[in-house]
């Protein structure tokens, strides 16, 4: 079942890639404090994924912060040295954190895995984004079919 509004997240280990190499971070570490909005996609590299949503909310970036939110982080079912390649290619800096969750667990936990065995793909992350305060979902924007809609930084910054 997915989480729902009023839910707090689940505590389970992510991975960021750092200088020295990846690094394990508990998601109530690194996305239960303050306001965050945290987004996810089925896989880093992927099309959507690379020409729109991550792009959307590094562009926005600045105007999603205005509006009171302390970390804006994206989360995908991809190992941290993907994750970290990926952030380095779509020139994040530090507008977005980049979260690992290599296992699927986070996203298990969650309850918005996505079956994309028929693609070749595995276990992965429904496309969503989220606005956290303190760990405790306040919105769910959940894509319901293919493509970017809801879930896209335009739509998140509306709901801000």
């Amino acid at each position: 079942m997915a989480i729902a509004v009023g839910e707090k997240i689940p505590d389970v280990q992510l991975r960021t890639m750092t200088p020295e190499g990846p690094k394990a971070v508990s998601s109530l570490e690194a996305l239960g404090q303050g306001k965050v909005v945290l987004f996810a996609v089925p896989g880093a590299f992927t099309p959507t994924c690379s020409d729109h949503h991550l792009p959307g909310f590094v562009v926005r970036a600045d105007d999603i912060t205005a509006k009171g939110v302390d970390t804006i982080a994206c989360v995908a079912v991809n190992d941290p040295f993907v994750m970290g390649a990926w952030g380095r290619d779509q020139k994040v800096g530090d507008h977005v954190v980049m979260l690992a969750d290599g296992n699927g667990e986070f996203t298990r936990a969650m309850g918005l895995e996505l079956d994309g065995t028929g693609f070749g793909l595995g276990l992965r992350s429904q496309r969503y984004a989220a606005i956290l305060e303190d760990g405790v979902v306040r919105s769910l924007f959940l894509e319901n079919g293919p493509g970017l809609e809801v879930s896209s930084a335009e739509s998140v910054l509306a709901a801000l």
